[in-house]
């Protein structure tokens, strides 16, 4: 795949909306702030959840939310999607039926912008995972990684309010998803990934926002075995990259980072001496504060 197959479009008018007010001294300001808009999901003609998110690529959001839910196996066959921006409705359509109704009834609450969740045997499949043992991260690609995707056009960069996802391999970012939820821009990329046959082997995922039990589970369950972030962890995200055998790596800013599970896969390539700090021009959120979710 090529670098940025799929990208952030922050010239997309449907996404932001410029909206008046005033700044700390009561001077007027126009500012851009992101769209958010409920898009429902029905799986077979079942209604699942309705779900806040900046409307773009409502397939893949679909097919990724069902898949990380455990809704979807690996194995199902997609056989439609119908998105419908009227009525704010997506539909997935498959060649079998499937078991969503037990999970439905088992639903836990998650640590997920916007209520994110999981479902009840969420865990038994993570359990069962195994993840690519002769997987490495080289420094130098760390370093690429961060600053190609730093630097790239995105909604973030134009309006804030958003957290960015991307998938990776060795140097280069393949897919660049935004939304208002970490969990609805890494549940886009998983539905990429399942539509397009894209293998987690070799891979890499990126992401703006904390390292959480969430971001963990869902990375882990589309078996990429590298996670980075420029934010934070929460214990239990530790504690569960540790069970899967996840390379977690936080705070990554400039030549910083640190790495909490998984660390025996890291490959130390890169001299220090020629990585530049990060400009404050491009900080994000994130860069702020720890917490920054």
């Amino acid at each position: 795949m090529q670098e940025f197959t799929v990208r952030p479009q922050p010239d997309d008018p449907r996404l932001t909306r410029i909206v008046t007010g005033i700044d700390h001294e009561g001077t007027a300001v126009k500012t851009a702030v992101v769209m958010e808009r409920p898009v429902t999901l029905f799986l077979n003609g079942r209604e699942i959840v309705t779900m806040m998110t900046i409307g773009d690529h409502p397939n893949y959001l679909a097919v990724g939310y069902l898949l990380n839910q455990n809704m979807l196996q690996a194995a199902d066959r997609v056989t439609g999607i119908e998105y419908d921006e009227e009525l704010e409705t997506v539909v997935v359509r498959t060649d079998r039926e499937t078991d969503f109704e037990d999970k439905l009834r088992k639903k836990t609450l998650t640590s997920g912008c916007a209520q994110g969740t999981v479902f009840g045997d969420l865990m038994e499949k993570f359990e069962d995972v195994r993840l690519d043992t002769d997987a490495v991260l080289r420094t130098s690609w760390l370093y690429a990684l961060t600053r190609k995707i730093n630097t790239a056009p995105s909604l973030y960069l134009a309006a804030g309010a958003i957290h960015g996802c991307v998938l990776c391999e060795e140097d280069r970012p393949l897919l660049y998803m935004e939304d208002v939820g970490r969990h609805n821009a890494i549940d886009k990329i998983a539905g990429y990934m399942h539509l397009h046959g894209i293998s987690a082997r070799g891979k890499i995922f990126y992401t703006t926002g904390r390292l959480t039990s969430e971001m963990v589970i869902k990375t882990v369950q589309m078996g990429i075995p590298i996670l980075i972030s420029r934010s934070g962890f929460t214990a239990w995200g530790v504690d569960l990259a540790r069970q899967a055998g996840l390379t977690l790596i936080g705070r990554a800013k400039g030549k910083r980072f640190v790495a909490l599970a998984g660390s025996e896969r890291i490959v130390f390539d890169r001299d220090l001496r020629g990585v530049e700090e990060e400009n404050s021009r491009l900080a994000r959120k994130a860069s702020i504060g720890e917490d920054a979710g």
